[in-house]
């Protein structure tokens, strides 16, 4: 339903730059933690054992993407999370957007507000369960109830809300609202990409210049 997003590779949208890994591939890299900075690894002690390792995974794509990006070594760009929790980029005029599955870890850069979300679609009964919180009932509709478009509607709310630094509590879900899937729109002058990777569905969200500056 959704164009293919090839997990690895550095795929460019809009201005954006946005890449996919399996976390088993990133696990193994990232357990020796040789990328990261004093002041992660201060943050990354500080974590439950049960977030550690897709902690230091997610840093470790986002690293990687960004000395792609900007020729940086990936030891020299640092992230650490904002009051908010929202992750930080030390390179300026760049932000960064990161999410976790247990089986993927998707980062995505670009120069203004940016957002990226993964869903697995083994998590749509868990949307369903969470929707009348998150969905307006449009938006329910637009789902129905195939799990690649649940999951796709999960994703793209998720990184609206990341791009303009929010949360899936409150009030935040209902500031943006998803006008369609395919191809996906999104109101407020927010642009949006959806991709699958096998069991993952992908979104990418660009939010106004004005958006997420708080």
């Amino acid at each position: 339903m959704f164009p293919p997003l090839v997990p690895g590779r550095v795929h460019r949208w809009g201005g954006a730059a946005l890449v996919l890994a399996r976390r088993a591939d990133l696990d193994r890299v990232a357990s020796r933690s040789l990328l990261l900075t004093p002041a992660e690894r201060q943050v990354l002690d500080g974590l439950p054992a049960r977030r550690r390792a897709e902690w230091a995974a997610g840093r470790v794509l986002a690293k990687q993407l960004v000395a792609g990006v900007t020729g940086e070594r990936p030891s020299g760009v640092e992230i650490l999370p904002r009051a908010d929790g929202s992750p930080r980029l030390s390179v300026p005029g760049l932000r960064i957007s990161l999410s976790h599955t247990a089986a993927h870890i998707a980062a995505a850069t670009a120069s203004g507000p940016v957002g990226v979300d993964v869903c697995e679609t083994s998590s749509a009964p868990a949307v369903l369960r969470a929707a009348d919180h998150v969905l307006h009932p449009a938006e329910r509709r637009l789902a129905g109830t195939d799990p690649e478009r649940l999951a796709a509607a999960w994703a793209l709310k998720e990184a609206a809300v990341k791009a303009v630094r929010g949360g899936l509590a409150g009030e935040a879900p209902r500031r943006v609202r998803i006008l369609g899937l395919t191809p996906p729109l999104l109101d407020g002058g927010h642009r949006a990409l959806v991709r699958t990777s096998g069991t993952a569905v992908v979104a990418l969200v660009l939010a106004p210049p004005t958006a997420g500056t708080r």
